[in-house]
């Protein structure tokens, strides 16, 4: 009986007990839809798992405030202490990076780092935009405000970072009480902050950061694959391609390949660019271009929509991306697959107009006109060697001799209607 309560005790023991491991995520990219499951997973594991810690070092330019948003309520409502750090020296975390690094319980830098630059990125000019700019800086200010305060960090430091887009280093952002303290790399973080005190849902909890063992988080292949797409020139890639199948399909249907080739790639395109602060006038303006294509391929009008088409596209790629994004299609990229796809176009035009006017190989209508053999005598009927085939042949007026030239001139069911060919005497 004693066994038997020892062994339970133990059980309910280790379920209780820490296991002694910490996870690490590396956030090196921009951030979307893509890295708030990858620190969603990150945090549900180590949970799961009743580990240390979750670290994650930053190293990004930015990203989607809405994905940014439900990466801060992650991290908020941990049940696990979270560390950022931005990581290696020459890193960045602006934008929302910022805002990730700010919402978790400890924050370190790297020398050589900077932090901050977090205004949101909006259209600018004309009044009502300037109007929905204002209303978007004030939320955006709030929020910030509010996560600093509720990390005990410099509010007044994170508006600036919003409304001015301030940036620090790392020596300016510990005295301005924004971070916790510097690391030059990951082991001596981890034995600077062992034995600090953190409060997690209103829990004093003692960091135990030495002799841990660390898990890296490697992203799997999917995320791997959602990330690379999410590549402003991978997706713009993508959509390019993506309509070109559909053209080229709608202007020789019956091919399959294009069109599945085609819609897969535009469906990969349009998620890679709903990660990305695209422009809708911009995408509208590339869509109504491949239209333009489109009709140009369709029914050839010899240059005019085509040349409609270059220039809506050029506009639109320009487009794209918002004016303050970090994000830019390169201008030779633009004109590199703005002349590609002239180049596609017109070579559908020319292999339409070519595919009119060859003669017709297969059926009824290639057979007629061949020529070939009697391979018996025709009487009126026989058998004849045409197109390769032999074929039951009848002819057309009176006897032919075998082993002579015949030409088809009617197909009636798997009968061929043949004449014999004659050559004039010189």
């Amino acid at each position: 009986m004693r066994k038997i309560f020892f062994f339970i005790f133990i059980i309910l023991f280790s379920s209780f007990s820490k296991s002694n491991t910490g996870y690490i995520l590396n956030i090196d990219g921009a951030i979307g839809p893509v890295t708030y499951y990858q620190v969603k997973n990150i945090i549900s594991l180590a949970e799961k798992t009743k580990s240390n810690f979750v670290l994650i070092t930053i190293d990004t330019p930015g990203g989607l405030l809405s994905s940014t948003r439900k990466i801060v309520q992650e991290i908020l409502s941990s049940d696990i202490p979270i560390i950022c750090y931005v990581y290696p020296s020459g890193s960045q975390c602006t934008s929302a990076g910022t805002f990730i690094a700010l919402s978790s319980h400890i924050l370190a830098m790297a020398p050589a780092t900077n932090i901050g630059a977090a205004h949101p990125v909006t259209l600018t000019g004309g009044e009502k935009e300037s109007k929905l700019e204002e209303k978007i800086v004030n939320d955006t200010v709030s929020f910030i405000k509010t996560i600093a305060k509720h990390r005990n960090r410099n509010e007044k430091w994170a508006e600036k970072a919003v409304r001015e887009s301030i940036s620090s280093t790392e020596e300016e952002a510990l005295k301005e009480k924004v971070i916790d303290l510097i690391a030059k790399d990951i082991p001596e973080l981890l034995d600077k902050i062992d034995g600090k005190i953190i409060k997690i849902k209103e829990k004093n909890i003692v960091l135990e950061t030495k002799n841990i063992e660390i898990k890296e988080a490697k992203p799997e292949f999917k995320d791997k694959i959602l990330q690379f797409i999410s590549d402003p020139n991978i997706a713009y890639l993508l959509l390019v391609i993506g309509i070109w199948g559909i053209i080229l399909e709608f202007s020789h249907p019956g091919f399959g390949i294009p069109g599945i080739v085609g819609t897969i790639a535009l469906i990969l395109a349009f998620f890679g660019l709903h990660t990305l602060p695209i422009n809708l006038a911009g995408l509208i303006l590339i869509l109504l271009s491949f239209i333009f294509f489109a009709i140009e391929a369709i029914t050839p009008t010899f240059g005019i929509f085509i040349t409609s088409g270059i220039i809506t596209f050029i506009l639109g790629s320009l487009m794209l991306f918002k004016k303050a994004s970090e994000f830019k299609i390169p201008i030779s990229s633009i004109l590199s697959v703005s002349i590609l796809t002239a180049c596609f176009v017109w070579f559908v035009i020319w292999f339409a107009l070519k595919t009119k006017k060859r003669k017709v190989a297969t059926g009824k209508e290639g057979l007629i006109g061949e020529e070939g053999k009697t391979i018996t005598d025709l009487n009126p009927e026989g058998m004849v060697f045409v197109h390769g085939e032999y074929w039951k042949g009848k002819s057309l007026k009176g006897f032919i001799d075998k082993d002579k030239k015949i030409k088809v001139v009617d197909i009636k069911g798997l009968t061929l209607i043949v004449e014999e060919i004659k050559y004039e005497e010189k």
